[in-house]
């Protein structure tokens, strides 16, 4: 067969075929499917990823080691202020640390902590030092030695004082004293303080200076007059009328004093009493 002839038959049939319209339908809802199926699978594959980053995550919690504990850091507790009594001459006071002793010194002069009330070391004559840091106040009847003198007036708890300001001195064998006094003339008692600490031990030793109407401190009899042995109990009963304290007289026998003079009192010198209070005064007799 020749070629000519082959494309007459293939015109001819093509002639002979019927040609209707496609199916637009039924092209679109086969579309429509194809679509819905790759939906379908990509949000299956959606929720597949966020389970896995969910999963993920829940692993790395898990795994994740909990955050530590940490404790509140330990605080050092302030130390409590030491202990404190008080010691003084009728309605003036002052309160000197607990474990300071009485009298604990030699011709005078302290070598620890001290209250000096009547210091029988003080008559000795010779020359002793002061250590370094030891802090001091004494309680006397009348102006304390080492040229007192009032530098300025300051009221305590309503009283007038005398106050001599504190200065610092080099003293025997090169320790330096810083030395105070505050006066209270109404009530016959000055408060002499010393310090080879600082000056601000004096300064907070006189600060606690107080006046008590409702107590009151057994006063000193080593200043009132008397014989060249002693002094004399009539010379000391007014002191104690003024402090509000009774007295009862104990008499002793003593061929060594003249009758009258004091041999000691009770309770001791300085012990804070409540008003009223009875003070024994034992007398030579």
């Amino acid at each position: 067969m020749t070629e000519t002839k082959l494309i007459h038959l293939l015109e001819d049939a093509a002639d002979h075929t019927p040609v209707s319209q496609p199916p637009l339908a039924a092209l679109r809802a086969g579309a429509a499917r194809r679509r819905r199926r790759r939906t379908a699978g990509l949000s299956t594959v959606a929720v597949a990823a966020v389970g896995v980053v969910i999963a993920g995550s829940n692993l790395l919690t898990s795994a994740s080691p909990p955050a530590p504990v940490t404790s509140p850091a330990p605080t050092t507790a302030a130390p409590a202020p030491p202990a404190m009594r008080m010691v003084g001459f009728g309605h003036a006071a002052i309160a000197v640390p607990a474990a300071w002793s009485t009298n604990k010194s030699s011709c005078g002069t302290p070598k620890q902590d001290t209250v000096q009330i009547d210091d029988p070391s003080a008559v000795q004559l010779c020359q002793s030092d002061r250590p370094h840091g030891v802090d001091s106040v004494q309680l006397t009847g009348a102006p304390p030695s080492l040229a007192y003198h009032a530098d300025e007036t300051v009221l305590i708890d309503g009283v007038r004082t005398e106050r001599q300001r504190t200065r610092c001195l080099d003293g025997w064998q090169g320790t330096r004293v810083c030395l105070g006094a505050v006066g209270i003339p109404s009530l016959k008692v000055w408060f002499y303080a010393e310090s080879s600490t600082s000056s601000a031990e004096v300064d907070q030793i006189l600060d606690r200076i107080q006046i008590l109407p409702d107590r009151s401190g057994v006063p000193s009899y080593s200043s009132v007059g008397g014989p060249p042995t002693g002094p004399l109990a009539v010379n000391y009963a007014p002191l104690l009328a003024a402090a509000d304290l009774e007295v009862r007289y104990q008499r002793v026998a003593s061929p060594s004093y003249p009758d009258g003079t004091i041999l000691g009192v009770s309770p001791a010198v300085g012990t804070l009493l409540p008003v009223g209070s009875t003070v024994t005064v034992t007398v030579a007799g």
